[in-house]
């Protein structure tokens, strides 16, 4: 019996950190903008993607057509996306240092020690969205998880995207996210915005390096925000006039 290279590259990358999966229409989308390296792929009804890709995406929709076989989604996935399609690419290098070490340009995000992937994805995107230099964070958390993917839309691919080292963050002047911290303002420029983790917020550690701190205004009695949406205010109160 044949080898399926298809059904191979999704089993393969149920293992290998150097391979990810892209679950989902819009994920897929932006993976292919951003210059993914897709390397398999595959939907359960092609005549269906290709009405979505000529409503949602008619400048991927030969792309799609060219590269996406029809296979059983249930035989190459866990969790099979409403929108019938889901990819294999490969994980982009980010050099997590050069990163760090930029001293002009656009802020950084960096979440300590983030507990839900959904959130991680969800403040990529938003990153994506505002024009940051990367999205890093710190913990155990692997950020390319297919639920970051998920939340990101498959954004991961239009900016970096790592894992950090808490006592090695580089030249870019540190602000952090503290309700006691000075009004939010225009930000110091490359700066390395920290948010903490949703239970426990920024770590004693971190905000004692911090060059500043500021807080986002808010209604008395409403003690936080998600943490995409705070990193949505912060990142667009931020910018500075053109």
């Amino acid at each position: 019996m044949t080898a399926d290279p298809v059904a191979e590259r999704f089993a393969a990358a149920r293992t290998d950190p150097e391979l990810v999966l892209i679950e989902g229409f819009h994920a897929l989308k932006h993976a292919l903008r951003f210059g993914a390296e897709v390397v398999a792929a595959a939907t359960d009804d092609a005549a269906a993607l290709d009405r979505l890709a000529a409503a949602l995406a008619p400048d991927l929709r030969a792309t799609l057509a060219a590269r996406v076989v029809e296979r059983p989604l249930g035989a190459l996935v866990a969790r099979s996306p409403h929108t019938g399609v889901v990819a294999v690419a490969r994980r982009p290098r980010v050099d997590v240092a050069a990163v760090l070490g930029a001293t002009a340009g656009a802020p950084v995000v960096l979440l300590e020690d983030p507990r839900h992937l959904g959130n991680v994805g969800a403040v990529v995107r938003v990153a994506a969205a505002a024009g940051a230099a990367g999205v890093l964070v710190t913990g155990p958390r692997d950020p390319w998880d297919p639920a970051a993917l998920r939340g990101s839309a498959g954004l991961h691919f239009a900016l970096p995207v790592g894992r950090a080292d808490r006592d090695a963050l580089g030249a870019r002047p540190l602000v952090v996210l503290d309700p006691a911290g000075d009004p939010l303002g225009e930000l110091p420029d490359a700066a390395l915005l920290a948010f903490g983790s949703e239970r426990h917020g920024i770590s004693r550690a971190l905000s004692a390096r911090a060059s500043l701190r500021l807080r986002i205004p808010m209604r008395a009695g409403v003690s936080s925000l998600n943490l995409a949406t705070a990193v949505a205010v912060v990142l667009y109160s931020g910018q500075r006039s053109a």
